[in-house]
């Protein structure tokens, strides 16, 4: 009777033990194989990522094998999208530098330089010019390159390090050119390593000038900047005195570079919203409104000076100004926002969104899973960590509609390159005020957003958040056209790292 149930005790036992090794074996195994699933390798084609979205268009070649094969098929190297070599107009060469890094405020921070300032030295263009930077890197140990913000370069000068180029090691250097064929308002940064270099100083702004120029208005550049905690007008802190006579309009270009958006206001005047991201408003009424400039954005304010000199300010966050005429004491937030989506007259488009030829959701959320290995909460684009994220694919000539819808928690400034979209409805409420362009849009969270635009620009091109923190964290995804190829890789001998 005692070994009978000695052996009835050790049998229990064995399957509480069994049941116990079943147990963890179905929590270890798929979260093993979860964390193999997210490893990538340490150097890859951003033409393997994620799966491909046509949005409802045609799917390219037959038996393609993802995108990488379907696009390798006689396919066009980013390299062939560049303009020639030649003359060119508008002629910089830009050196990059890190170290000890005095603003234009005097205050001493560790950094970088283009050309010995932060930010780097203002590019002007007139419209139609050829443009041609040449990037030096002096000691920037990680590489470097430039992006243009906003400005629809040809793809092989996008300056993503990884997908358009090598990142440019110490001693290097390379050669951008672009013709400028859009006015407006600008600016330039690196692609690789992008936060800390950007907040570092490795930026500029780009502004492009109609031929016969602004006319009497006056031209004020306002590029913001938090450097090490303290917000920054072209490198200066606190209030930065403009030129403007009494009685005359100037138009302040105000530049977000930083992670998040500031708020701008004008106080002293009304003003007029002319541009946004370099794109003209339709009929452009006078507001004492505040307006949200997200991350990337650029806004151009049009202010009428007081005949008699009375001080007027545009606010930058309420932490610094542009500031013209007789002093002038801060001014508080106005309570009302303006509203892009209904500021303005309404125009033509220059396409019909109705008749789009592909259809995308760009749906951001948060869960928690592996990136490259590590656990954390992670941004995903439809439902999905990184590297499974779309790769939606286009054909030169499409017209393109995205759903944006934002569910993660957090505002995220949307940033494709390489291409401008009109905002059609926001929460399905569609737009009824000018033609709302962008190519950085303030996705906030809850919200939806419905966009379009033309396949007008063959390339290989990021679509991210602009919050340059978040593309490592997963919120990044690309647009391909059909037949585009890549030679590089991220990773690599060149440690490219386009995040």
């Amino acid at each position: 009777m005692l070994r009978a149930r000695r052996r009835t005790w050790g049998t229990r036992a064995h399957r509480r033990t069994l049941v116990a090794v079943l147990a963890a074996l179905a929590v270890v195994v798929p979260v093993g194989w979860m964390w193999a699933d997210s490893l990538v390798p340490a150097r890859y084609s951003v033409e393997d990522m994620g799966t491909p979205d046509f949005g409802g268009g045609p799917a390219g070649m037959p038996d393609h094998a993802g995108t990488a094969g379907m696009a390798g098929m006689g396919g066009t190297s980013v390299d062939q999208l560049r303009e020639p070599p030649g003359p060119a107009d508008v002629d910089v060469t830009l050196v990059a530098r890190a170290g000890r890094v005095t603003l234009a405020s005097g205050r001493v921070i560790d950094g970088f330089t283009l050309n010995g300032v932060t930010p780097g030295p203002e590019i002007r263009a007139v419209q139609g010019q050829m443009v041609q930077v040449r990037l030096v890197n002096e000691n920037v140990t990680q590489g470097v390159t430039l992006h243009w913000h906003g400005y629809d370069v040809p793809s092989g000068d996008d300056g993503v390090a990884g997908v358009t180029q090598d990142a440019v090691p110490v001693g290097g250097s390379f050669v951008y050119r672009f013709r400028a064929g859009q006015a407006g308002t600008f600016w330039y940064h690196s692609h690789q390593v992008a936060d800390p270099q950007v907040q570092g100083g490795l930026f500029g702004a780009l502004v492009v000038t109609p031929p016969g120029g602004l006319g009497a208005t006056g031209d004020v550049l306002a590029l913001t900047h938090v450097y090490q905690g303290r917000r920054t007008v072209d490198g200066r802190e606190g209030d930065v005195p403009a030129p403007g006579a009494p009685g005359t309009r100037v138009r302040v270009r105000v530049v977000n570079t930083d992670n998040g958006p500031v708020q701008a206001w004008v106080g002293g005047a009304p003003y007029r919203l002319v541009a946004i991201d370099g794109h003209d408003v339709n009929a452009p009424a006078p507001t004492t409104d505040s307006l949200s400039i997200t991350a990337g954005a650029r806004a151009d304010l049009e202010v009428d000076l007081p005949a008699d000199g009375a001080g007027v300010r545009v606010e930058l966050g309420g932490a610094s100004a542009v500031t013209f005429g007789r002093p002038l004491p801060p001014t508080p937030r106005p309570a009302g926002e303006l509203d892009p989506l209904r500021y303005g007259t309404p125009a033509a488009l220059p396409f019909d969104p109705d008749a789009a030829d592909r259809r995308f959701d760009y749906d951001i959320g948060r869960r928690i899973g592996f990136l490259d290995g590590t656990p954390g909460l992670w941004w995903t684009v439809n439902g999905h960590l990184w590297p499974d994220v779309p790769m939606y694919v286009v054909r030169e000539g499409d017209v393109v509609r995205m759903h944006i819808d934002n569910q993660s928690g957090e505002l995220h400034p949307m940033h494709l390159h390489g291409h401008h979209a009109v905002v059609l409805a926001r929460d399905g409420v569609p737009a009824t005020g000018s033609p709302w362009w962008v190519d950085s849009l303030d996705a906030q969270t809850g919200h939806s957003y419905d966009i379009a635009f033309v396949a007008d620009n063959p390339g290989l091109w990021m679509d991210h958040c602009h919050n340059l923190a978040h593309p490592a964290e997963g919120l990044m995804a690309h647009l391909m056209y059909e037949g585009v190829t890549t030679p590089y890789r991220v990773g690599g001998d060149a440690h490219n790292d386009p995040e």
